[in-house]
């Protein structure tokens, strides 16, 4: 799991947070000048912590998710995935970074249609270049926790949204990525289909050990979070600290 330490000079290891964001604006040219998806936005996600991202429609919570994952850059400010600044990082470096360390999850799922869903779940390893032996296990176990092991054959069309919607959640966890980004990732399926797949990809992470970051419309979805961070026109609002007591 990617997760850079710090070996401190007595020895001992400091684990680095699993995502952060100092300072971090995003513009725009909207063609009458700078549009700001973001705004000063700073906050700390630890490892293994689950993190709920709510706000309007617009509001950039997609635009968070981009930056986490190097898809974008900062105007302002670093945005950090362990302990790596990805501004500092070429578009080649980010790329490896995305593919080894960051589990990607979308509202339509981006499958492949053409491939069947054991291939759709195993591709990073196949661009990768994983020998098949070392990633097929792997591919098996995951298909079984979600339910989906007699489907391993059948080309990912015939399955239904939230089938298809489990196999990108696989396809998204098959390395083992120390930070999971989902956007949206039940904003297609109907109620039902939502919960089953919500339930099944906060199991899977829960077991994994890995760190959550996910935006959503739903209070209801939101809910199942260790936090649930407000996002208003591109100024996130953090949950104040419980007071001490007296």
């Amino acid at each position: 799991m990617f997760f850079p330490d710090t070996v401190l000079m007595n020895g001992e290891i400091e684990i680095a947070n699993a995502l952060s964001f100092e300072g971090v604006s995003k513009a725009y040219d909207a063609g009458v000048g700078l549009r700001y998806a973001l705004r000063g936005v700073s906050f700390v996600v630890e490892p293994g912590r689950k993190v709920a991202v709510v706000g309007r429609s617009g509001s950039g919570k997609s635009t968070i998710l981009h930056l986490a994952a190097g898809i974008d850059v900062p105007t302002e400010g670093v945005v950090r995935v362990g302990q790596r600044d990805l501004s500092a990082l070429s578009e080649d470096a980010r790329t490896k970074l995305r593919r080894d360390g960051i589990g990607l999850i979308f509202q339509f799922f981006y499958l492949m249609p053409h491939l069947p869903v054991a291939d759709n779940v195993a591709l990073p390893a196949m661009i990768a270049g994983e020998k098949t032996g070392l990633y097929r296990p792997r591919v098996r176990e995951l298909l079984e926790r979600v339910e989906l092991a007699d489907r391993a054959g059948d080309p990912v069309q015939k399955l239904s949204g939230g089938e298809q919607q489990r196999v990108a959640i696989c396809r998204a966890l098959l390395r083992r990525p120390g930070l999971l980004l989902a956007d949206e990732p039940t904003g297609n399926l109907d109620d039902e289909n939502g919960r089953r797949v919500m339930n099944m990809m906060m199991d899977l992470v829960e077991d994994e050990g890995a760190t959550l970051v996910y935006v959503t419309h739903s209070r209801e979805f939101a809910a199942l979070a260790d936090e649930v961070w407000e996002l208003h026109s591109g100024e996130l609002s953090l949950p104040s600290p419980p007071h001490a007591p007296a």
